[in-house]
């Protein structure tokens, strides 16, 4: 069982930056592939970036260029570097664990296991 817990979402104006933390629990957690998820409102969630097996990351083309995904597994912490943030960027962000091997880049939310429960990111214009 792993638990997820995000933090520093917040209000930004459009050009500015945000980074967001997720801790999780659990001692096996440089083994899991970590993902990132937006959900804006009345749309459905959003691949975002995940990285998985040490060094690998992937993007989707709406944020290739402006997110980075990095990782520290002695804190098990992976966090999201935001720059550049759009309007369009605003949503429910969350992170989500994948014990699974050998299937990412993993874009289906379904695939992942465990979810934190989302912090908030409001970019205005």
């Amino acid at each position: 069982q792993v638990q997820l817990v995000e933090s520093g979402g917040g209000l930004v104006q459009a050009g500015g930056s945000l980074r967001l933390s997720c801790a999780a629990s659990g001692r096996t957690f440089s083994s899991y592939a970590m993902g990132w998820f937006r959900q804006a409102p009345g749309k459905e969630r959003e691949f975002v970036g995940v990285s998985w097996s040490g060094n690998s990351i992937y993007y989707a083309d709406s944020v290739k260029g402006r997110f980075t995904i990095s990782r520290d597994n002695a804190k098990n912490t992976v966090y999201l570097q935001m720059n550049s943030l759009k309007p369009e960027d605003t949503a429910v962000y969350y992170c989500a664990a994948d014990r699974r091997v050998g299937v990412h880049p993993e874009v289906s939310a379904i695939g992942y296991d465990y979810w934190g429960q989302g912090t908030q990111v409001t970019v205005s214009s």
